[in-house]
């Protein structure tokens, strides 16, 4: 049974995730149906009805990540890993602004690429705090790695 102040403090990671979350699809829907399909894309993009149910699988992923990390700081030190955890859904949110909302590939290809640093180095320091909090960030940044690896291809091809 989790203790209220754990429950408390899953809720607020929740909430701070789909926080991010909501940013994004705010930005998303400016360009989704208007601006992105006139894009050239790569073969290997995936359809649009892909992204929602990835996103939704790996924001509760971050989210739990965040909490394990929090609630395995017993006597550890967790404010570089935290500092981290902010900074990677920051950008998670600054991306699809970039992109979609001011709509330029190039410097969202650039924003991506930082994403991808954060959150890797987020799972590293939060090795040794909680392992399952590390891990838990695997998907996400593979997801990430695939991204950005498609946005640099529609910078390329637009």
């Amino acid at each position: 049974m989790l203790r209220k102040i754990d429950g408390n403090a899953l809720l607020v990671f929740l909430l701070l995730c789909f926080a991010a979350a909501a940013i994004g699809a705010f930005a998303v829907t400016t360009s989704v149906n208007t601006w992105y399909p006139q894009l050239e894309k790569p073969s290997f993009a995936p359809p649009n009805q892909v992204f929602g149910p990835v996103w939704t699988a790996l924001y509760l992923m971050i989210a739990f990540s965040g909490w394990l990390l929090w609630r395995g700081r017993s006597d550890a030190d967790i404010s570089l890993p935290l500092a981290l955890y902010a900074v990677q859904l920051a950008l998670n949110a600054a991306w699809s602004v970039i992109f979609f909302g001011l709509r330029q590939p190039g410097f969202a290809a650039v924003e991506i690429i930082l994403l991808f640093a954060a959150i890797a180095l987020y799972a590293a320091v939060s090795w040794k705090i909680s392992r399952p909090a590390s891990l838990l960030m695997l998907p996400y940044l593979a997801w990430v790695g695939f991204a950005s690896v498609l946005n640099i291809a529609i910078w390329i091809l637009n």
